[in-house]
């Protein structure tokens, strides 16, 4: 078969979708395509916080078209899914396609709030919660997709650890902040002399401690161990309660330390800035694990518990021997009385429905 015939072949598969005898083949192709999409996404967000706390901002960045590269291919398979309604069922693929609606509408909202309002580096704003969340849509979307299909443990932890750094990317800036203080402080800055003027500009100020400080650190001290707490723990419950095997939970959380190390290597290498690395996760994933242990009805409370009482831990420990951002840790008792009442409606989702069912994806 010529290079012509195969893309004939591959239009009609993806015009009619496979047939009973491809389903298989078929199903692992398209969500390894999907895991390719989320990997190039990961790569380009993972280049991007590093860059942006080196150069001034660039709609054409290579970290942005590394993404984009993921965000097409994401889009094709949504297209695809839509099209032949294969590999997803109905609340699956709404929610695909809710995520990528809110991911293309964020790209412009996002070009317009850097042209209004100038740098607006923090990972925390607006316009970038917007892309989080559509690209969070889209990924529990594979999530379901996978789990309806099997839910084999490679591929599953995969998404997971997707999904996982995701929800994490906005504390990144406070992991690249505060190592860009001390650089200051040492009088080595990272950042290139146009990146701080502009910053300091932005505020009216010359280029001092003050401006880099409101570059690099832009967000209260509470935030940075409360959305560990919160959002990281809760991902690794879910995680551990879905993928259905014991340690999941640390094995996501250590996935993605594992390659937080590496890509900071490849980063710090290539002369990029550095970050500090969140091990303080491992913590709170191994409590989280440890709670799976308990009876049944006391598992997803047990692990809110220890996965707060771990992520705080580890922020601690963390400062303490190694590096971490600035952290105030008084917002505990919100992280842990949010997480139960998420934890609740977790518990009674699952007991509403009785058990966990796995109906077929429809296909044609």
């Amino acid at each position: 078969m010529n290079v012509i015939d195969q893309v004939r072949a591959w239009v009609e598969l993806a015009r009619r979708g496979p047939d009973p005898a491809q389903r298989e083949p078929m199903i692992r192709l398209v969500y390894r395509l999907w895991a390719v999409a989320l990997l190039l996404k990961m790569l380009g967000a993972s280049w991007d916080v590093s860059w942006h706390f080196k150069w001034l901002r660039d709609d054409l960045a290579p970290p942005h078209l590394l993404n984009t590269v993921g965000t097409v291919l994401a889009v094709a398979l949504v297209v695809f899914h839509s099209y032949t309604r294969f590999g997803m069922d109905t609340l699956a693929l709404r929610v695909a396609q809710a995520g990528t609606a809110l991911f293309l509408v964020a790209i412009p909202v996002d070009l317009l709030n850097h042209a209004i309002n100038g740098l607006d580096i923090t990972s925390w704003s607006y316009s970038h919660a917007m892309l989080y969340s559509g690209t969070a849509l889209m990924i529990a979307a594979v999530i379901r997709g996978w789990w309806l299909a099997g839910n084999r443990p490679v591929l599953a932890i995969a998404f997971w650890l997707f999904f996982f750094e995701n929800v994490l990317f906005p504390n990144q800036h406070q992991e690249y902040g505060v190592l860009s203080i001390r650089a200051w402080d040492r009088g080595e800055p990272y950042a290139e002399p146009s990146l701080l003027a502009f910053a300091a500009h932005q505020i009216g100020r010359p280029v001092d401690r003050v401006a880099v400080l409101h570059f690099a650190m832009p967000v209260g001290h509470w935030l940075y161990p409360f959305y560990a707490a919160l959002a990281a723990m809760f991902v690794l419950i879910c995680a551990r309660r879905f993928i259905g095997l014991p340690w999941a939970a640390t094995a996501v959380a250590g996935a993605y330390v594992a390659y937080r190390s590496v890509i900071w290597l490849v980063l710090v290498g290539t002369g990029f800035p550095p970050s500090t690395v969140p091990y303080l996760l491992l913590v709170g994933a191994v409590a989280v694990d440890c709670a799976f242990l308990l009876p049944a009805a006391a598992r997803l409370y047990g692990a809110a518990l220890g996965g707060v009482a771990g992520a705080y831990l580890g922020v601690w420990l963390q400062d303490r021997y190694l590096a971490a951002p600035p952290s105030d840790y008084s917002a505990w008792p919100w992280a842990l009385a949010i997480l139960l009442v998420f934890c609740a409606i977790l518990d009674g989702i699952l007991r509403f429905r009785g058990r966990v069912r796995t109906p077929e994806p429809a296909a044609r």
